[in-house]
């Protein structure tokens, strides 16, 4: 228990608001008919009969809800109305999913305008677009961003396409915590905070139109990676450096376990840690089991929990959290080929080779180990999308950035390999459609798969949308236009 001091600190203005905007939002739905009683308990703990993991013996008892280790109690599938009211079956059924990258972390080569219109090149990322501008200029320019970059409508579209996840990143700047819920300091400056109440709309937006969702803890105080994709570009990354930010990550995980939980099906506890740096390895595996310990506190037995390799490869991760350290996990694998010479040396046949040597590994993993999934990959087979690799940075594969001054390569012109399908020769879009289904094909032998990014502003290659309306993504994901690729 905190002190009394600290638990009669006058919240703050910023606070106020936001526990304000959430009880109205969520009192507005829960007085909206039929949707309420789904949609406004937040920390439901169904107990029904449990889903099966392939993992846990035959016979072997489950802890009940709110038990501080892990149990897979069922989470909410879609009725004939839409409306999740039953279990998915993980590990049985195949998670197909994209993830709503941009939308509550910042990327500038997912909308290359946003950070055109502050007419300052020094904004990088998130943490200087709160730094480096007015307040009040950004929280406007991000309230419409919040606002219009994703709408029920993509919800829509989304389960039209035969999508049943979505995976929504989130930088921690953007939970509430007050002091009664860490006893950091509560402040996330100099980022922006504000996008809760919209977090929250689109859980229930996702709910309406009968899609699970998986909330990616996307950026943690320090960075634990330098990407601009953790909200902050830097080449000291501090988050692993600082036990303080460690635990401050814990606190946030607590409180999205504890008020959302009820809403989620899957909580990821960290996107992409850098574990290539050995300050980030060396506190890994004591966060992945700290985070999973506070969500199975918070939230009990019902939401799924995932971690990732931390680009350490996921053999590095065998017998880690199975039963019955652990219930009720899954691992994300991100899976990209463009982000070095070598990748990009590869032509298309290449690329759809290489895809396929990953099944065996990912396979013999998942069976013996815990649930996985390709939580994130695209179809780009270039690294030409501006800023790909930051603002103001070029590519490998033209050769306007060369992040090993020694290797002189040029693979290409970036010319129609980006930008807008419309330009895209029919070649190429064979090869996006070929791409696209031996990618499936991975998560198909396996737990599943997650798209990066439904919608970018100008790289159509990246984006699940514009693929759906340039006919490269198919509208059905289990069709097949090119069966068998790693047969």
């Amino acid at each position: 228990m905190w002190p009394p001091h600290r638990r009669c600190r006058w919240l703050s203005p910023y606070h106020a608001f936001q526990i304000l905007a959430t009880a109205f939002l969520l009192l507005s739905q829960c007085n909206s008919g039929a949707l309420a009683k789904q949609q406004c308990r937040l920390n439901v703990h169904n107990q029904h009969v449990l889903d099966h993991d392939p993992n846990i013996p035959d016979g072997a008892s489950l802890p009940k809800p709110n038990a501080t280790t892990s149990g897979v109690a069922p989470t909410q599938t879609a009725n004939s109305t839409g409306i999740l009211n039953a279990p998915f079956n993980y590990g049985r059924d195949t998670i197909r999913g994209v993830n709503l990258g941009g939308w509550f972390v910042l990327e500038p080569w997912i909308t290359p305008s946003i950070f055109e219109d502050t007419g300052n090149d020094a904004i990088i990322d998130e943490y200087t677009f709160g730094q480096l501008q007015d307040r009040n200029v950004a929280l406007k320019a991000l309230t419409n961003h919040w606002e219009t970059w994703i709408t029920e409508d993509d919800f829509a579209a989304m389960k039209a396409a035969g999508l049943n996840h979505v995976r929504i990143p989130v930088g921690y700047w953007s939970v509430p915590l007050t002091s009664a819920d860490t006893k950091f300091n509560t402040s996330a400056s100099p980022y922006i905070p504000g996008a809760w109440p919209y977090l929250l709309k689109a859980l229930n937006w996702a709910r309406a139109h009968g899609i699970h969702t998986i909330l990616d803890l996307h950026g943690a105080r320090g960075s634990q990676n330098g990407y601009d994709n953790s909200g902050q570009r830097t080449q000291n990354p501090q988050w692993a450096l600082n036990p303080d930010n460690v635990a401050h990550t814990l606190d946030i995980l607590r409180y999205i376990a504890k008020n959302i939980g009820g809403m989620l099906d899957v909580i990821e506890l960290l996107n992409e840690p850098g574990g290539f740096m050995p300050p980030v390895a060396a506190v890994m595996r004591d966060f992945w089991m700290n985070g999973y310990n506070a969500v199975r506190e918070a939230a009990g037995p019902n939401v799924k929990i995932m971690i990732g390799d931390a680009f350490m490869g996921v053999m590095n991760w065998q017998n880690f959290l199975t039963y019955p350290q652990g219930q009720g996990v899954l691992m994300d694998f991100h899976e990209y080929q463009i982000f070095s010479g070598l990748e990009l040396d590869r032509d298309w046949t290449e690329h759809i080779n290489f895809a396929c040597t990953l099944i065996p590994t990912l396979t013999s993993f998942a069976s013996a180990n815990i649930w996985t999934v390709i939580g994130e990959w695209s179809n780009a087979p270039t690294d030409c999308a501006k800023w790909l690799n930051g603002r103001g940075i070029g590519a490998r594969w033209d050769g306007s950035f060369r992040p090993d001054p020694s290797d002189t390569r040029v693979f290409g012109t970036c010319g129609n390999m980006t930008g807008s399908g419309s330009g895209f020769s029919q070649p190429y879009k064979a090869f996006l459609r070929k791409y696209f289904e031996v990618q499936v094909e991975i998560g198909d032998n396996i737990q599943g798969w997650i798209f990066w990014t439904w919608k970018a502003e100008n790289a159509d290659e990246w984006s699940y949308q514009k693929g759906l309306e340039n006919g490269w993504i198919p509208q059905d994901p289990t069709d097949r236009m090119y069966p068998d690729l790693c047969s």
